[in-house]
């Protein structure tokens, strides 16, 4: 599994008494005019709360999706700067428009890009790591009593080039600005309540957990559950912040925000050994190689590629890729294939199906039962990967949503609650 470490850089702690609540609204939540009004609202019953208020918002709707589609229109294979320079447009429209619509509701509010509120990144486009959080502008304007509207999924590098933090990198900036603040909370709010144990469209009978560790949450979304992005989990979890993640229609955080949501925080263990979700990938490319380990691995780096997993021997190599973050796809494979040949295998259209849940590995006995279950509906699987949290199996990706709701029902549902 790939990790990477961040870190929020020394800062002027907020002096204000008034607590600060980071909001972040999905594409979803902001697709319209309407919806965007009712953002607006809800934000204003947040301030009227007695709070100081930052809200980070990601593109309208779809916008993110179209101007990548009008990028490949241009180019098959477009720039990584000139992409990010593209993209980062949907999230300044958005800014811009709900902080507008707070106005119209006489809210004092302002909107700032992901530089002009000190979102500092590494120096890679399309997938940057922030590396450090200088909110210095956002603490003024906080402190004038302004409600902060920041554009998400975007930051600058120490080039001054403008990045962007890949799928769910609003959720990042969210709960690093969070950090950064000293905020009581990061309230990550879309269009569902919370985290379920299996994605409902797929699993009618998932339901929703209350309450997660950071670790079984990073694991969900590393596992491909569209629920939070793995970088902001891990920022939570390096600073301590409570994430609590709801439906914008929903109330404001009472007493117990796990009745209507589900909070991740720092939790003692669980029963060690059970399954909290299970989650999948449509869409992998696993890499076969025979060829040196340090060749095929150089020239990956060489295109920018991340793998997912990464298993190896002197003599062979398997990389599993997430096809959603190869940007340059065809040119990254026609370079593998002329530089190694026969000594390449390209499994396309794998599906990567998950269980996760605490000291799941602390025997093999879940591992066996998902076998056992695969084998007796005739899902075969062609490699199995395991850390401290999850076992993943690979499988056809047109048996992914049977196999997802086989092991929902295998693990979740013929069990009793796993959580409170």
């Amino acid at each position: 599994m790939v990790r990477a470490v961040f870190f929020v850089g020394t800062l002027l702690a907020y002096d204000g008494l008034v607590p600060i609540v980071v909001q972040k609204y999905g594409g979803s939540s902001v697709a319209d005019v309407s919806r965007m009004q009712r953002v607006a609202e809800r934000v204003m019953r947040t301030k009227r709360q007695g709070h100081d208020v930052v809200v980070v918002v990601s593109a309208m709707g779809d916008t993110t999706d179209e101007l990548l589609a009008l990028a490949k229109q241009v180019s098959p294979n477009p720039d990584r700067r000139e992409l990010d320079m593209l993209l980062t447009a949907g999230e300044r429209i958005a800014m811009a428009l709900l902080s507008m619509a707070i106005r119209e509701l006489g809210g004092d509010a302002i909107s700032f890009t992901g530089s002009q509120s000190g979102i500092v990144t590494n120096d890679r486009h399309v997938d940057a790591r922030i590396i450090e959080v200088r909110p210095f502008r956002v603490q003024d304007e906080l402190a004038r009593g302004k409600i902060v509207v920041i554009a998400g999924y975007q930051g600058v590098s120490y080039r001054r080039e403008v990045t962007t933090l890949g799928r769910g990198g609003s959720d990042t900036t969210a709960v690093a600005m969070a950090a950064a603040l000293g905020a009581a909370y990061c309230e990550i709010c879309s269009d569902v309540d919370g985290v379920y144990t299996a994605d409902p469209r797929v699993v009618p009978n998932a339901r929703r957990i209350p309450s997660l560790s950071y670790e079984e949450t990073q694991e969900l979304a590393e596992a491909g559950a569209r629920v939070l992005n793995a970088q902001a989990v891990e920022f939570a979890k390096e600073q301590g912040i409570a994430i609590y993640a709801r439906a914008t229609a929903s109330p404001l955080p009472g007493a117990d925000p796990s009745a209507d949501g589900t909070v991740v925080r720092r939790h003692p263990p669980k029963m060690p050994g059970r399954v909290v979700g299970v989650a999948s990938e449509r869409d992998v490319l696993v890499i076969e190689s025979s060829a040196p380990t340090e060749a095929l691995l150089a020239l990956l780096d060489a295109h920018h590629v991340a793998g997912k997993q990464l298993h190896a021997t002197p003599d062979h190599l398997v990389v599993v890729v997430s096809r959603e973050n190869l940007h340059e796809g065809e040119r990254v494979l026609a370079s593998l294939r002329e530089r190694f040949g026969a000594r390449l295998r390209l499994a396309e259209r794998v599906g990567a199906l998950s269980v996760i849940g605490a000291g799941i590995n602390a025997s093999f006995e879940n591992l066996r039962t998902g076998c056992d279950a695969l084998r007796s509906a005739g899902i075969g699987w062609s490699g199995v990967a395991t850390s401290s949290f999850r076992i993943t199996w690979m499988i056809d990706g047109a048996r992914l949503d049977d196999a997802v709701r086989l092991l929902h029902r295998t693990f979740l549902e013929q069990h009793a609650p796993l959580v409170p």
